[in-house]
């Protein structure tokens, strides 16, 4: 598989993706509406509003859904700095053997002549 089909198949990914969240965000509105449409309706029925009134509401609580996302409360910030342990070992940190260092490099450099060759193919 080439560098092409796998961008290619990420540009797919990410249509797909959108094209979901926007079905359901559709789904959501959808639910919303006929949530606020049961409240209106039922406080109309109490007397507490009148039809207009209901429809004014169900179309204000709509364009506000759609208009601004909701957001989530900031964190508060702590009063002070969060503190930090440092842990000391006696020991020294472990270090690679020069066999380890050499396979690391050889690997490095196949990898690069890998990319180098991915490039000229592409063009």
């Amino acid at each position: 598989m080439g560098l092409g089909d796998l961008v290619q198949k990420a540009v797919y990914l990410g249509i797909g993706v959108a094209s979901y969240a926007g079905e359901k965000a559709s789904e959501k509105l959808s639910e919303l509406r006929v949530q606020v449409q049961k409240l209106a309706d039922e406080m109309v029925e109490r007397g507490e509003m009148t039809a207009e009134e209901a429809r004014k509401f169900v179309d204000e609580m709509l364009n506000k859904a759609q208009q601004s996302p909701v957001e989530s409360p900031a964190p508060e910030k702590p009063a002070e700095p969060r503190r930090i342990e440092i842990i000391t070992d006696d020991e020294e940190p472990a270090r690679p053997s020069s066999s380890q260092t050499e396979e690391l490099r050889r690997r490095v450099m196949e990898l690069q002549e890998e990319l180098r060759r991915l490039k000229k193919d592409k063009l």
